[in-house]
């Protein structure tokens, strides 16, 4: 009887074993069947708002480039929504659990470029595809660049060299007010030297804290720099959330002769514009700028989804980011592979909201257009409106490549 006992419970063994094996089996299909993508933002802090709308963007960009069915190749895409908090640490740590712990096939993210920065090395380590979006320095795409990285987002030689072509003329004298990390403090180097051949001539720099919230001290060490020289005379503002444009307003740069000039941004930091009619500057996105299908198509999605309200600025930068996704995926008959991956994705062009873009080999950074803009205050529409002066083409921006290639 013992025996006949240790006989069946052998066999009873060997049958949950099968049955175990048959069960890890089907979840290794299950997931073989999945692609992961892991999407890290600063949800929580000051660039709070850009990154929702680049997690809204994402979700449309997804639908749009599978035409609603969320798969490529027979694969099904699931989003991993990760919060960086604006903190680099966190940003390191979310994106290798995402890699070794979420089994996270590729990533985007770095809403903060602090934040991207300490994330770039993470892509190398794991040999896994990271697209940054919006993250702007140049260093992300330039000394800091690994061959893992591709952006979407565009980078401050880009901001810099529209916005000095938008506003760049002789006899035009420019200082700057930037945030005092990579973000701003690449883009003034940048911009310094694209404003060069115009004839313009940057004459005074001022950095501050992201979290600055008194501009008075800056301000007035710019109004005594202007105050030296002969010209038309700009302030031009690069900044991350706050709002510097207020402090400006109260201090009445007219009475000195002092005009504003700035990039695009968000919708609700466009109304802070319309206290300065006639401010001139290139953006990165308008909803109204672009005329194409995918840009209409954003439009009607945006307005359905979020009561009426049309995309803004980093919601355009998400769905790019997810369309480029679909893209290389689509090329690559649904490999992750990286080295898959990064052959096809090293010049690839596709239709985007904004025309079309292109990720160029050299150093992954996608190339797009600008818009050259001047504000137009309209008393029914709650935003100041970047009215299009003209299209700064692909061509005409000169971005520096960085001598990086590994």
């Amino acid at each position: 009887m013992g025996n006949k006992l240790r006989r069946t419970t052998g066999r009873g063994w060997v049958a949950i074993g099968t049955a175990l094996a048959a069960l890890w089996a089907a979840q290794a299909r299950a997931d073989d069947a999945q692609i992961k993508i892991a999407l890290i933002a600063d949800k929580t802090g000051p660039l709070e708002a850009y990154a929702k709308q680049t997690s809204a963007g994402f979700a449309m960009g997804l639908s749009y480039a599978t035409d609603g069915t969320m798969m490529v190749a027979g694969r099904k895409l699931i989003v991993i929504e990760k919060d960086s908090q604006f903190r680099p640490d966190v940003g390191h740590t979310l994106l290798n659990e995402a890699y070794n712990d979420d089994g996270a096939d590729i990533a985007v993210g770095g809403t903060s470029s602090a934040v991207a920065l300490a994330m770039l090395p993470v892509a190398q380590d794991n040999k896994k595809i990271f697209i940054v979006e919006p993250a702007v320095a140049d260093s992300i795409t330039g000394d800091k660049w690994n061959r893992y990285i591709f952006r979407t987002g565009r980078n401050s030689s880009q901001d810099a060299v529209s916005n000095a072509i938008a506003i760049g003329k002789p006899g035009t004298v420019v200082a700057t007010l930037a945030q005092d990390y990579a973000f701003g403090r690449d883009f003034v180097a940048a911009f310094k030297t694209a404003l060069a051949p115009t004839g313009a001539k940057l004459v005074s720099e001022e950095y501050a804290p992201p979290q600055t919230t008194d501009f008075t001290a800056p301000y007035q060490r710019i109004f005594d720099a202007l105050a030296k020289v002969q010209g038309r005379k700009i302030i031009f503002l690069n900044w991350a959330g706050g709002n510097p444009m207020g402090a400006l307003k109260a201090m009445a740069p007219e009475r000195l002769g002092i005009e504003l000039a700035t990039g695009g941004n968000i919708l609700p930091a466009l109304a802070a514009y319309k206290d300065f009619p006639g401010t001139e500057g290139a953006a990165y996105y308008y909803y109204e700028i672009p005329k194409n299908p995918v840009n209409d198509w954003l439009i009607a999605e945006n307005k359905k989804r979020f009561s009426g309200a049309p995309p803004d600025f980093f919601t355009c930068g998400g769905f790019i980011a997810a369309q480029a996704v679909v893209e290389a995926l689509k090329k690559t008959g649904g490999s992750t592979d990286a080295e898959k991956l990064i052959p096809v994705m090293e010049g690839m062009s596709f239709e985007s909201p904004k025309g079309n873009v292109m990720f160029r080999n050299e150093d992954h950074q996608l190339l797009q257009p600008m818009y050259a803009f001047k504000i137009k205050v309209d008393p029914n529409v709650p935003w100041a409106i970047p009215e299009l002066i003209r299209v700064i083409s692909i061509d005409e921006m000169k971005i520096p490549i960085a001598n990086h290639r590994q």
